[in-house]
């Protein structure tokens, strides 16, 4: 329902609702999925259950706080929730960028070196990469929550974040340090990664037979095009905010081609980036046969489990007969 290009308060209320509960249901399901997981599995899926921990956390403590603003045209919980709500924002998505950079040196070296792949990413290894990459991205965000300046609440898209504009050389160093190394690591190891596929395909054989095998049954593993497509649907879904918000500043005015629309433009920008936390479920489900295989084992053990509960109570039925 829109008034005069606006979507009403309820509309809004409504879809930020919906989106958090899709957020949070969404990832417990794919933490329940991977720690149901029995025996060995690869260990491309401690980085899911990273990405889904911070989803998880994105959509609990981030997303439902702006369910009442936007019902109320205005934050009204105060400026220190607000300035903690900026902080998990922003260490949240840096963990995204910084574990999407990890899968991506995962996936480089089950091509780089497909003989040595299980003794070089090894699950302790893997853990360790986790907790740094969380640690030091709760670290490295902390400078603007000490700031005593008010923190920024985005009228339009009714979410807090932290005032970046006043520490100019912090925030380009940031950037810097988050987006360099993030985006340098995945550009070079995907394109390694289909360069092989494609030299597997059409270029000369290769002499070493168990190199050859090894390799080709791990470029034939669908978690190289998962992950790929678990990046790019994280940058496809915030490029747009990321373009106007650039434009915005750098012009030095607001985008506003039809006057009427330009809250609904900022409105859906803000959200269709957020929106990522669900297309990542989607692509795990429709693109990773592992995922699916373990989604069926945990819906098994569970109506398992319901089962043997109810044939317990059915045989202390039977016995109290």
């Amino acid at each position: 329902m829109m008034e005069d290009g606006f979507l009403d308060p309820v509309t809004q209320a409504s879809i930020i609702f919906a989106m958090a509960v899709a957020i949070i249901l969404l990832n417990v399901l794919i933490i329940a999925t991977i720690i149901n997981m029995r025996g060995p599995g690869e260990m491309i899926n401690y980085y899911i259950l990273s990405l889904a921990m911070a989803d998880l956390l994105f959509g609990l403590l981030v997303v439902p706080l702006s369910v009442y603003p936007a019902l109320a045209q205005d934050w009204v919980y105060g400026n220190v929730i607000c300035r903690i709500v900026g902080y998990i924002e922003v260490t949240l998505w840096v963990i995204c960028n910084y574990t999407f950079m990890w899968m991506s040196v995962d996936r480089y070296l089950a091509v780089r070196k497909p003989l040595r792949y299980e003794t070089v990413q090894t699950k302790t290894r893997c853990q360790c990469w986790m907790a740094f990459t969380w640690i030091s991205s709760a670290m490295v965000c902390c400078p603007p929550l000490l700031d005593f300046s008010d923190p920024k609440y985005d009228e339009d898209g009714y979410i807090c974040m932290l005032d970046w504009g006043g520490m100019a050389a912090y925030t380009i160093t940031l950037g810097c340090l988050v987006l360099g190394p993030s985006l340098i690591t995945i550009v070079y190891t995907y394109s390694y990664i289909f360069s092989m596929m494609r030299k597997l395909k059409s270029g000369p054989p290769i002499h070493d037979k168990e190199y050859a095998t090894a390799l080709a049954e791990n470029l034939s593993n669908p978690s190289h095009n998962m992950s790929f497509s678990l990046i790019m649907t994280f940058w496809l879904s915030w490029l747009p905010y990321i373009v106007v918000k650039l434009y915005e500043y750098l012009s030095g005015h607001i985008i506003s081609f039809i006057p009427q629309l330009h809250f609904l433009l900022h409105f859906l920008v803000v959200w269709l980036g957020i929106l990522n936390s669900v297309w990542k479920g989607i692509v795990l489900i429709l693109m990773s046969p592992q995922f699916r295989i373990m989604l069926r084992l945990l819906c098994i053990s569970v109506c398992c489990k319901q089962k043997s509960n109810w044939d317990v109570e059915l045989i202390g039925m039977d016995s109290d007969d």
